[in-house]
């Protein structure tokens, strides 16, 4: 890794639940299927505020010796975006997690934070982690978004905006890598992208909650490798850590995961962009629903929000456990020939 030192902890254990009235039945990581009506009201306050998540990094970056935090740029709306790494060997291999460019996909910022509480700690897994492998984030580059503090109609939201997809400009920031006209990808791209040896990423989303397998059954998770333009060896890098974390989540038990989709050649996205232009072999992961959108069948009710965590949770884990002992090396990408793959009848791709 290049540059800076790391030095950080993390102490507040932050709790977080989508709640639903009780007159309506929520959705379920898998289950009967998405039940949200335009009655329902979701609640978003048990999940980390920006003030919450700032306040967070500031504690663990003056706590920990384990973790760094620095600010690598501003949102439209002038929020700070952070920078936490963990680990601080050039020799080591890096892999770096990217959360929440939707602001309305919060869950796997959520998941976040339990990763780097859990860094912060001198365990002896931990140091034994973190004497192997380097871990950056970019915990919720839509910092806008998640607020809901934006600059564009947000009326045909179900819950009217109160996170948003897009960024305060109402612009897709998973859809800006190549022209970097947004603040908040450029400043991903001049201060981590550019100045980080970067071996590995994964692009942590939430996709629509009502995709399903062949069979029928709804689609906990979804996981794609690059389908632009990449080296063989990226491509391969790619389809190992994928192979890592789908094994992790079958293992686990937790409910479908296949794969995302063809994807499409466009470079414009962070999954294609990371491998074209950065050589970084890069997953797509996607977790299950979302808290607003135009769409109920997009949107995810409480009882699954634990679980959803704790999804994400463990595939940043296995993700770091296979860099730190060389298993990645060993990961067989044949799993991507057996993955079911998902459907959907009536809506587009979330990516």
């Amino acid at each position: 890794m290049k540059n800076k030192s790391i030095k950080t902890g993390v102490t507040a254990a932050l709790t977080l639940a989508l709640l639903a009235s009780p007159s309506v039945s929520p959705v379920a990581a898998e289950g009967s299927g998405p039940e949200v009506n335009e009655n329902q009201q979701v609640k978003i306050e048990s999940l980390t505020s920006n003030e919450e998540l700032a306040s967070f990094l500031k504690k663990i970056d003056k706590k920990s010796e384990n973790i760094s935090v620095e600010v690598i740029g501003q949102s439209i709306k002038g929020r700070d975006l952070h920078l936490v790494k963990a680990g601080n060997n050039a020799g080591n291999p890096t892999i770096l997690m990217l959360t929440q460019q939707h602001g309305n996909e919060a869950l796997v910022t959520e998941s976040a934070i339990q990763v780097m509480k859990k860094l912060s700690a001198n365990g002896k897994e931990v140091k034994e982690w973190l004497n192997n492998v380097n871990i950056l984030f970019v915990p919720r580059l839509n910092p806008d978004g998640a607020a809901g503090d934006v600059d564009w109609d947000t009326s045909h939201l179900q819950f009217g905006g109160m996170q948003t997809r897009n960024n305060a400009a109402g612009i897709n920031l998973n859809r800006t890598h190549n022209s970097l006209s947004q603040p908040e990808t450029r400043a991903l791209h001049e201060n981590v992208l550019q100045q980080y040896d970067i071996d590995y990423a994964i692009d942590f989303h939430h996709q629509i909650a009502n995709r399903v397998t062949e069979d029928g059954e709804l689609v906990s998770g979804a996981l794609l490798y690059p389908t632009s333009s990449a080296t063989e060896e990226v491509l391969e890098k790619s389809q190992k850590l994928g192979a890592i974390v789908y094994n992790e989540m079958e293992s686990k038990g937790y409910g479908t995961f296949a794969r995302y989709g063809e994807g499409g050649s466009l470079t414009s996205n962070a999954r294609n962009h990371f491998a074209t232009y950065y050589n970084i072999p890069t997953i797509l992961f996607e977790n299950r629903g979302m808290t607003d959108s135009p769409n109920t069948t997009s949107i995810l009710g409480q009882k699954s929000s634990g679980y959803l965590v704790k999804q994400g949770t463990d595939a940043m884990l296995s993700s770091i456990a296979a860099l730190a002992d060389g298993s990645i090396e060993d990961a067989d990408v044949s799993v991507w020939e057996t993955m079911p793959d998902q459907y959907t009848a009536d809506i587009d791709s979330e990516e």
